[in-house]
């Protein structure tokens, strides 16, 4: 942890917020008011995802941007870490940009903030480090997690990712993001329209302008020079980390990328028990 412990103790911050509640397609496997809750291999989502932010020690206090303050204390261990303020929660509002905003005025110090999903139940404190000790070497506004396709598949045939293809190869977020400076928080707003921008390509639109819309539909250029032409737009200088684990862009979106989950943390689980 040498190298991560030189990071000034980043603030993190969780988007967890329900936006379709009872019908989310998550949520109504286990007939459940929101998708975090879900128990995936015995353990509900979020606190896998907070076990695994915890674990990697590299926050001092870890915001959860929610509903309501019961989702965030709905099992034991969960509310320990509330108790001890290890977790704190924070208001969730409209969409995703309206969150980090209010989030940002919410958390003392803020920044740097390091900003993840509830619903990423396969990272680990291992994947949570190399980002953390990329952001911190980087001399970015903002960073971002990704991971290329062809590191997805290597262990995963069938994904059911939506992933950005350019001309050098096809890549997907890993729902990890770091904003270092306060000119970082002009590229929030690309999230007014919710984000998931691999599955809906007309957000790409609103969020970046016309020109790198163009690039990324023709694929006229790489990864790092569709990232040139967005950091030139938004006027925030955007680093990338490239995370070489095969899940870290998996997120639980539906019963698909359920299923795929728990047979992966099943196989985790049973290899380190073997």
């Amino acid at each position: 942890m040498t190298e991560t412990e030189s990071f000034p103790y980043a603030s993190c911050l969780v988007m967890a917020a329900s936006r379709r509640g009872v019908d989310d397609p998550v949520a109504k496997i286990q007939g459940l008011s929101h998708k975090c809750l879900v128990e995936i291999d015995g353990q509900v989502m979020l606190e896998r995802v907070l076990e695994a932010l915890v674990d990697s020690s590299c926050f001092n206090t870890i915001h959860v941007s929610v509903d309501h303050i019961d989702i965030l204390t709905a099992t034991p261990r969960m509310a320990g870490w509330v108790d001890e303020g290890r977790v704190v929660f924070v208001q969730a509002h409209g969409n995703l940009a309206d969150s980090v905003l209010k989030a940002l005025d919410h958390i003392p110090e803020a920044l740097p903030l390091v900003i993840t999903t509830g619903d990423n139940a396969l990272h680990t404190p291992e994947i949570i480090r190399d980002f953390v000790r990329d952001a911190h070497a980087s001399q970015a506004d903002a960073v971002v997690g990704m991971t290329r396709e062809s590191v997805v598949l290597r262990e995963y045939a069938n994904s059911g990712l939506a992933f950005h293809r350019l001309k050098d190869d096809g890549f997907s977020s890993c729902n990890l993001y770091a904003l270092k400076t306060p000119n970082a928080t002009k590229a929030v707003q690309i999230f007014e329209g919710g984000g998931q921008f691999g599955k809906r390509h007309m957000r790409i639109l609103k969020a970046f302008g016309l020109w790198p819309f163009v690039i990324y539909k023709l694929k006229l250029k790489d990864f790092d020079g569709l990232l040139a032409s967005i950091s030139k737009r938004l006027k925030v200088k955007v680093d990338t980390s490239w995370l070489e684990y095969p899940w870290g862009p998996i997120d639980v979106d539906h019963e698909h990328s359920f299923n795929l989950t728990e047979a992966t943390l099943i196989k985790r689980r049973e290899s380190a028990e073997g």
